[in-house]
Parts: structure tokens; sequence; C-alpha cells
């Protein structure tokens, strides 16, 4: 099914609930960008650090899940052949979190552990659980089984644990909960969201879209389930290594399976790509291919993390999060961002009039020319932070800062753009 005309996407949630999703993760990338030109000196010291922390954070909840949030609202019942069951938590779940998102990050940046972070974590673990509810009901109340539904599921059950034990870390500053500091529950806390949240519901929400927008009939269910086992399997082990202290299994197995599962999913979009029907491939594509790619990074990262496991990795540490939030993540966001939205705005504006006339396409919502030039601006700001962080280069840093910020402000302006279209006729 592509989403084009009008019936896929009536069937779906009403643009009134997706498009404040849009519009806040626009703006929060703008402002990561902005922190991370003016605290680029933090990148120099260690990963642990009030700027570092917020950034990060910004990027994985303002940026990357306000983002997946509004996007699954609108595809979700797309995927399951179904209804959204409940348009009000939606908007609860957007303003719990969109709420408690800038109390976390400002109380990050002034490391200042009171009742702000508290509440703030509060609110994003309340909207979160409306959330987990309300696309729980969506994907159980239909009939479809596919492993798209538990991929997505599944993602949504770990983004939960992760801010659970994100909320009990915050506590943990000021009441001594856990049996030792928070510095030393953060990798299990980080790679529950990256694991766990982030890469399973990419997996599971990219393996149905890229065949889809590249056109491609390749599907392949038992694949799929193996990568689902592995990236779970790796992260379970990953936990319970941790927790019981096995540090030569935890360099061993978790990095195997959830590098498995990777690979298992480059074969996959791989074949989509080279059985696919439609031969152009436009630029917010490419984008969304290359975001795959991209993976390899944290990946080779991760290795060298294990061979030097007893070292001092801190500026690896810095890399490598670097690379999944302002590399990985934001350039799957920046492809498929206008791949959905232009078809959102597209049913609200004109599909009333399909089929009386001649309408604009969906891609001429938003200005090619502008993206690309986004494109150029995060590409070569992305390569130039992370060798500034490798180099250790001041000036690179803020250079590489200044064009994030470029790209960021440009994706802005393209995404007000395509909601603010007024309808034309071609």
């Amino acid at each position: 099914m592509i989403l084009t005309g009008a019936t896929p996407l009536q069937k779906t949630t009403s643009h009134r609930v997706v498009l404040p999703f849009y519009g806040y993760a626009a703006l929060a990338f703008l402002l990561a960008c902005l922190l991370l030109f003016f605290s680029s000196g933090a990148f120099q010291l260690h990963y642990f650090n009030p700027h570092t922390l917020a950034i990060t954070h910004l990027m994985a909840l303002g940026w990357g899940t306000m983002m997946i949030l509004g996007a699954s609202h609108q595809l979700v019942p797309v995927l399951v052949e179904g209804r959204l069951y409940s348009e009000r938590l939606a908007w609860l779940s957007f303003v719990l979190a969109g709420l408690g998102i800038p109390l976390l990050v400002g109380a990050f940046y002034r490391f200042d552990m009171g009742w702000p972070a508290l509440v703030g974590a509060l609110l994003i673990n309340l909207g979160l659980l409306a959330y987990l509810l309300n696309l729980g009901m969506s994907i159980t109340h239909n009939s479809n089984r596919s492993p798209y539904a538990a991929f997505i599921l599944v993602a949504i059950c770990w983004l939960l644990l992760t801010t659970g034990l994100g909320a009990v870390l915050v506590l943990n500053f000021s009441w001594p909960l856990l049996e030792y500091n928070s510095l030393a529950y953060l990798p299990m806390h980080a790679h529950m969201g990256i694991i766990g949240w982030f890469l399973l519901l990419v997996v599971g929400v990219g393996a149905r879209l890229i065949p889809m927008f590249l056109i491609s009939k390749y599907t392949n269910t038992p694949l799929l389930w193996a990568i689902f086992g592995a990236l779970n399997l790796g992260l379970i082990s990953f936990i319970l290594f941790t927790l019981c202290g096995h540090p030569l299994l935890l360099q061993i197995i978790p990095p195997l399976l959830v590098g498995a599962g990777i690979l298992l999913f480059g074969y996959y979009c791989y074949q989509a790509y080279r059985q696919r029907i439609r031969r152009q491939v436009d630029a917010p594509m490419q984008v969304s291919l290359l975001s795959i790619a991209l993976l390899a990074l944290p990946l080779l990262l991760a290795l060298l993390l294990v061979l030097f496991y007893a070292g001092d990795h801190n500026r690896l540490v810095l890399l490598y999060g670097f690379c999944i939030f302002f590399g990985w993540l934001t350039a799957l966001i920046l492809g498929m961002t206008f791949k959905t939205l232009p078809f959102i705005v597209w049913n609200r504006v004109y599909h009333l009039q399909c089929g009386r006339g001649k309408t604009p396409s969906p891609k001429d919502l938003f200005s090619e020319r502008q993206f690309r030039a986004m494109a150029f601006c995060y590409g070569s700001g992305f390569i130039g932070f992370a060798l500034g962080l490798l180099l250790q280069l001041p000036l690179l840093l803020k250079a590489s800062a200044a064009l994030l910020i470029a790209a960021a402000f440009l994706y802005t302006l393209n995404v007000a753009r395509t909601i603010w279209h007024k309808p034309q006729r071609a």
C-alpha cells in the first residue's frame, strides 16, 4: 500500500493531533544545535557533564522521541490496517511530554536535580504511558499480527522502561535508592533507549516504509523475526551481564547479537533497494538510506570500546553518542520527515478535491532545493564535528556546529512551509 491519494490516510489520525509533534521536534532540533554551538567546549570534557547531558536528552526526547511519537500516531494505524484507539490520549501524550522535556533538559543544563527535574521526569513518563496505552490498544484491537506491530509494541515497552529508569536515576541524586551512584547505571539507561526504543522501532517501521517508498515487492518475515530476536536478546543480555557483573560476557555476547541484528537489517534494506520498481530514488529517500549506512559508525565505535574496555575511552564515548543522535537518528528523521509530512498535509488540504481536478503532488509541498541545501549543511557539519571530537579541535567543533545550526534552520523552515501550505491548483 502506497501512501498516495486520500484513502489510506483518511483511515488514520487527524492532522491536528500529528502536526504539533512535527513542529515541536523541529524546534527541539534547532535548539539542540544552538546548544551544541554554545557548549562545544563541553565535548572536550568528560561525557558526564551538565551540557552534554542536556543536549543528549534534548536530542533523544525533544527531537527523536517527539518526532517518532507524532509519526507513529499517523503511521501505526496504516501499518496495522486499523484506526488509532484515541486521539485524546494522543493529545495528552503531546501535552505531558511537551511540558516535561524542557523541565528535565533545563535541570540537566543547570545540573539541578531538584523539583524541576523530578516534575519533568514524571510528566514525561505519564505522557509516554498514555502513548503506550494508545498504541497498545490500537495494535491489539486489530487482527493484523504482523512483525511490524511486534517491533513497535515492544519498542514502546522499552521506552517506558528507559524513562522509568531515568526517573529513578534522577531521584537517586537526592535519595540513594540504588546500590551505586547514577553514573554506574548510565550505560544501561542509554542502551535501553538506543537499542530498545530507537533501533527496535526504526527497524520495525523502516522494514515496512522503506520497501513501500521504494515501491519494492521485497518482504521477508522470517528475517524480520530473526532481527527482532537478535536485538531483544542482545539488549536483555547486556542488562543481565551489567547487573550481574560479567565483564567478559558483556563484551562478547550483546555486541554480537545486536551487531548481527543491525547487519541483517542492512541486508533487508539492500534487498528492498535492489528489487525496487521505482528506479529513481528522490533526495529524502537517499538521506533515509544513508542513515542505514551511518549505523556502521556506532557499531564500529562500540567494537573499539569493547576492545579497549579498560582504557581511557571518554573521547570514543562522546563520538559514539554523537554518531547515534546527530548521525544515524537525525539523518533518518531528516529524510523520513519529507516522505511522511507532505502526505499528511496533502491529505488535509486536497483530499476533498481528489478526482475533481489537478492538484499539486505531495512532493511539491516542500522545497527540494532547500532540502538539498539542508542536506549539504548537515553532512558537512556532522563530518566536521565528528572529526573535531576525534582530534579535539575547538575551532572545527564551532564551525561544524554552526553548519548544523544552518541545517536545523533550513529543516525547520521547510517543515513550516509544508505544514502551512495553502490550497492551490497545479
